[in-house]
């Protein structure tokens, strides 16, 4: 719950930070105060509708993602001193089948490689560990997964707010030369777009990145978690075969 509303928080600071950001870089050409998502909008279509919504795009998938890794995070997390306290138990009257039936019905991935391991405790504690070892990458592997879309989102917006620059950049150039004259007016409309382009590319990079680093660290205490499990599990059945 302490690491939901720690998330929350860093939302909603990043979600001030940018709404003052826009104010601040485009509320002075407005001669009334507007609301903040009007002047966003206002913006949006001002940037061009084609990268802009490739942009927007790029943040509803890359926070879809990142909500979705961290709900499945939080489930996977679990209480593993209980669920070791209840597996020991289970092996210390011998009851193995009882121990595996603890690991089947508990949710998370230290309970998932624990189940593998107790399936194979017949064929020896050389055989229990190898599968530990193995079934405990495969599970670093589905905490991982989607992360590397995340990535390319964070890359992928800024480019492309780069790139709007650059057409930003040639419409300017392209209205200078069919007036015949470089005055402010002419130049104001293509650069306008080139800015507003590349503001919104690096906003939405730098909400994903504040994420992906989240997550990262999540995987991180959770991989720390398992291995822990882990050596706790071998201590056990080591200790329960003497």
């Amino acid at each position: 719950m302490k690491k939901l509303f720690m998330v929350l928080a860093v939302l909603g600071f990043i979600t001030f930070s940018a709404q003052y950001v826009v104010a601040q870089t485009f509320g002075a050409d407005t001669a009334v105060e507007q609301p903040i998502h009007q002047q966003l909008k206002t913006k949006f279509i001002e940037g061009g509708a084609t990268f802009m919504a490739v942009i927007l795009l790029c943040l509803i998938l890359g926070l879809a993602l990142a909500i979705e890794r961290i709900l499945y995070y939080a489930l996977a997390d679990t209480n593993t001193n209980k669920l070791l306290g209840k597996v020991e138990d289970a092996l210390t009257n011998g009851d193995v089948e009882s121990a595996k039936d603890i690991c089947r019905n508990t949710r998370g991935p230290v309970a998932s490689i624990f189940y593998q391991g107790l399936s194979r405790i017949d064929q020896g504690l050389d055989v229990v560990e190898k599968s530990i070892i193995s079934y405990g990458g495969v599970q670093t592997s589905n905490l991982e997964k989607g992360l590397s879309w995340i990535q390319l989102f964070i890359a992928v917006a800024p480019m492309l707010g780069f790139l709007g620059t650059v057409l930003g950049m040639i419409k300017a150039f392209d209205d200078i030369q069919a007036a015949g004259d470089i005055s402010p007016n002419v130049v104001a409309g293509g650069m306008k777009v080139a800015l507003i382009t590349t503001v919104g590319g690096l906003v939405v990079a730098i909400i994903l990145q504040f994420f992906y680093n989240f997550l990262l660290s999540r995987i991180d205490s959770l991989v720390i978690k398992m291995e822990d499990a882990s050596i706790s599990l071998m201590d056990i059945l080591t200790k329960s075969k003497k």
